[in-house]
């Protein structure tokens, strides 16, 4: 099943593009547009997390915060707010809420934070869809990796690529594994192929240490993640 957030943000434009990108990286999302919305709609829904503008019509992010409160102690609550008085991100947090975003945010910032929080509680998006490791962020069912210097989309094959070195972090992956394990057959010529495809994602971690593709030559590959 999908994690399911409850968005509270009265600026249509942020609101649009905000659910848009949690949408494409598998969250379903129910956006109120006030607080009155959004305190109805926990009472009468389960939500997984909870992403809260602060100043909204009718009843503000803090109240909503205490309402959600009341009902539930454990569900995350995130603010997302242009306010950045120091007084203000302690009265948050002093109601209950896990975290504090200043606007404008980044969108990969929040996905981050969401997916640490989903991971607290026991829960994933859609069918462990996404994976972290160092400063990146892999969705494998559009084939994206989110990371300090932006999003990459990847081929079919450096995706499942990807995807079978992470399934294998800090091992030895031998050559004709790989081989068969995404072309089907152990093929010198392939393994040209092969080595491009490591070279480029070789280039997308390189801003990472943390994050190593080693060669070992004659042998495969190690995929290091510190």
């Amino acid at each position: 099943m999908k994690a399911r957030i409850l968005y509270a943000e009265d600026d249509a434009t942020l609101a649009f593009l905000t659910q848009e990108n949690l949408e494409e990286n598998g969250f379903e999302v129910h956006h109120c547009t006030d607080g009155e919305q959004a305190i109805a709609a926990f009472k009468s829904e389960n939500f997984d997390l909870c992403v809260l503008d602060i100043m909204m019509p009718k009843f503000d992010g803090f109240e909503v915060a205490t309402e959600i409160r009341k009902q539930n102690t454990e569900v995350p609550i995130i603010f997302l707010s242009a306010k950045t008085l120091k007084e203000d991100r302690i009265r948050g947090l002093k109601l209950g809420a896990d975290d504090y975003l200043v606007k404008p945010f980044s969108i990969e910032e929040l996905l981050l934070k969401l997916e640490v929080f989903l991971k607290r509680s026991g829960k994933t998006t859609s069918q462990e869809s996404f994976e972290i490791f160092g400063d990146f962020r892999f969705n494998k069912e559009n084939y994206e990796v989110v990371g300090p210097s932006g999003n990459t989309l990847l081929t079919e094959r450096e995706a499942a690529l990807l995807t079978l070195f992470l399934k294998n972090k800090n091992a030895v992956l031998k050559r004709e594994t790989i081989l068969v394990e995404i072309w089907g057959t152990n093929d010198y010529f392939l393994g040209r192929s092969l080595d491009v495809f490591v070279s480029r994602l070789r280039k997308i971690f390189q801003s990472d240490e943390k994050v190593k593709i080693e060669n070992l030559h004659g042998i495969g590959f190690k995929f290091v993640v510190k």
